[in-house]
């Protein structure tokens, strides 16, 4: 797994990069589920879906920029990150739904 491994001379310790990568995956679908919350008229409304689906998408570039090296992901690598931000982002939405929180 991407966590598990770091390239020698990178300057990312296997257990930072690991961190920043749930991290980052977790922050994403937090922020996927408030986005869903404030601008779906409800559950079965698809641009929860949309914002979903464009957290998985920022994260790759994202991490390019902040330095991790995406080339050596696999396939076990995008299942944990798209896994981690639909996790987050399916708990805080519906949190927020069942609570009849208006954002």
């Amino acid at each position: 797994m991407a966590t598990e491994t770091a390239e020698e001379g990178s300057g990312w310790d296997s257990h930072l990069r690991g961190l920043t990568v749930t991290t980052v995956a977790s922050l994403l679908g937090l922020a996927a589920g408030v986005g869903s919350q404030a601008l779906a008229s409800g559950p079965n409304d698809r641009i929860g879906l949309y914002l979903m689906g464009g957290a998985i998408l920022l994260q790759l570039p994202l991490y390019a920029v902040i330095g991790i090296d995406v080339d050596d992901f696999g396939p076990k690598e995008y299942l944990y990150i798209a896994f981690i931000t639909f996790s987050m982002w399916f708990i805080t939405w519906g949190i927020l739904l069942t609570t009849g929180a208006t954002i």
